[in-house]
């Protein structure tokens, strides 16, 4: 017989994760359309750099949204009456 489990989401630190990198990826997307200049494209060789790496890090708070939903961290429980 398995053991029985209980999620422990408020334990999970890639639920944290994934906010903060879609926070800081929204952040740098937004600021590479509206606050780009052509100085700043000129000294990234022509690369909008804080819209390429919001867009990166958007995705990469998915991927860790689906991990948690996906792949939720769970702890045994023991029952309270068992000492050793």
């Amino acid at each position: 017989m398995s053991e029985p489990t209980k999620r422990a989401g408020l334990f999970d630190l890639r639920g944290v994760l994934a906010v903060l990198f879609a926070v800081y990826g929204l952040v740098l997307t937004v600021m590479g359309i509206a606050a780009t200049s052509q100085a700043d494209l000129d000294k990234a060789g022509g690369i909008n750099v804080n819209l390429w790496m919001g867009i990166g890090m958007l995705v990469v708070a998915v991927l860790f949204a689906l991990w948690v939903r996906l792949r939720p961290l769970t702890v045994p429980e023991r029952p309270e009456s068992a000492e050793q």
